[in-house]
């Protein structure tokens, strides 16, 4: 190994611009063979495990990443071809790697921990290395680990799932205890599934995962909604555990007048109805073709909101973002996806007024210029509204934990965000009922709510009397 020296970072080739708006498909190529070889020679092998319990003082790509990720060893048997090898040690901490590897950030995880990164070379492309090597061994047979699907002497109830629920549900299947999953919508998958568009994440990519699961003794509940359907008090007495996978489902308002206009959508119910669409083959049904989109936000979800309105073949389609560009919360490389794909950019705009019709129904929007002022505090100048022509607007600006009735029902305590209290092993105030992911966080990275998951599987397994933790991970 050792090609560091010659050869620099990687990134994954590009479909064009002009043709990727017409579909839905991943904009991104996976690497080939000689890419992924090329990016896993680069890895030094750092001494990781030798200075453990000193990672204040070294950084190193797997205390990098959340999950602890073995990814030097992995990385090793992917420049030696042992792709059965990678996979099992790529499984072995993550629920599901293949997954990760296409929506995490890596940016401040693991690669921007990787030691040449200091380096005008740069980081080994880890997650894209990710994505090959899972989906090479898929191709050679390999299929994960979900433990023995005979002879599991407890039952725990999953609810939600979204990355925290499918992680949780990983785990505990592995240290062989029979899962119940239970999810309000039609399909399985919750943000992953809905919350991210194909062309960043493809559904048969998360579809396959809870197939494999299925077989291996998973029992999926779909439209079935805690709180609704069944109460979580008849999950806490039929099951031995609980876990609470719910998400953060609420949108945050923009606080402007007229939020409750006909057009006026949250970016989720965007997002979902334009997947569901897809799956129905219905995409004729799209609510933004011919229209002028004015999207208000700056973080990822908004630039999913502006490339999917492209998709949907939108007259215009504008990003209103309250302070300058150097100050978006999104990454970097979803703005100039959007910019490439035709989106048009407004900066240092705070958005005041959707105007209306008779009806009630957006015919524009009124913004008005920004500034920071010596206290860094966001101000607005006088005098400075302009109007924009929107048919359609697309709130964009976070989400906020939801609470819910059975909360009460149990007593559980609850957070000022509506977030719900957990101790290091994820277990809420109500004895065997756990949680993780963003109903603990708030709206969160993928890769953390999945090590929530994982927390909770564990901790459940062994307040169980499961004693076999090395099938839980490695």
């Amino acid at each position: 190994m050792r090609e560091y020296k010659t050869i620099a970072k990687a990134y994954p080739k590009k479909r064009p611009a002009e043709e990727r708006v017409e579909d839905y498909y991943p904009i991104y190529h996976n690497f080939e063979e000689s890419e992924a070889k090329a990016q896993a020679s680069r890895c030094l092998q750092c001494p990781i495990d030798l200075l453990r319990g000193l990672e204040s003082e070294f950084k190193f790509c797997r205390t990098g990443c959340p999950l602890n990720n073995n990814i030097p060893r992995w990385l090793k048997k992917t420049y030696e071809k042992d792709y059965l090898g990678a996979f099992e040690l790529s499984n072995a901490r993550s629920p599901f790697p293949e997954i990760l590897g296409r929506v995490c950030p890596k940016k401040g995880l693991c690669e921007s921990s990787c030691t040449l990164e200091k380096t005008e070379y740069h980081a080994v492309s880890i997650g894209n290395v990710e994505v090959f090597l899972n989906e090479k061994a898929y191709e050679q047979g390999a299929i994960p680990d979900y433990g023995q699907a005979e002879g599991r002497k407890f039952k725990v109830a999953v609810v939600g799932s979204g990355p925290a629920g499918l992680s949780c549900a990983t785990f505990l299947l592995r240290s062989n205890i029979e899962v119940e999953l239970y999810e309000r919508e039609n399909r399985v998958g919750g943000l992953l599934m809905y919350g991210i568009p194909n062309f960043k994440l493809p559904k048969s990519v998360i579809l396959r995962r809870f197939e494999w699961m299925k077989k291996a003794g998973l029992k999926v509940h779909l439209n079935t909604e805690v709180g609704k359907d069944v109460s979580l008090s008849e999950l806490q007495e039929k099951f031995d555990a609980v876990f609470l996978g719910l998400g953060v489902p609420k949108g945050r308002s923009a606080d402007m007048e007229n939020e409750d206009a006909n057009g006026v959508h949250q970016v989720m119910t965007l997002l979902t109805q334009t997947q569901k669409n897809l799956f129905d083959h219905a995409l004729q049904k799209s609510i933004l073709r011919n229209k002028h989109v004015v999207v208000i936000g700056g973080g990822d979800s908004a630039m999913d909101a502006l490339r999917t309105a492209i998709r949907h073949k939108a007259k215009s389609v504008t990003c209103v973002y309250r302070r300058g560009e150097e100050s978006m919360p999104g990454s970097r490389a979803e703005v100039i996806n959007a910019k490439e794909e035709g989106v048009q950019f407004i900066f240092n705009a705070l958005p005041k007024k959707a105007l209306v019709d008779d009806e009630h129904r957006v015919t524009g929007l009124e913004i008005m210029e920004t500034y920071t002022d010596e206290n860094k505090r966001l101000q607005t100048k006088p005098h400075s509204v302009q109007t924009l022509p929107a048919d359609s607007i697309i709130l964009a600006l976070g989400f906020e934990a939801k609470h819910f009735s059975f909360y009460d029902e149990l007593n559980l305590s609850v957070g000022r965000s509506n977030t719900l209290i957990v101790d290091e092993n994820k277990e809420t105030s109500h004895p065997f009922i756990f949680a993780g992911g963003d109903v603990v966080r708030g709206a969160n990275l993928v890769v953390n709510a999945a090590l929530d998951g994982r927390t909770a599987a564990v901790a459940i397994a062994r307040k169980l009397g499961v004693v076999e933790d090395q099938k839980l991970y490695m």
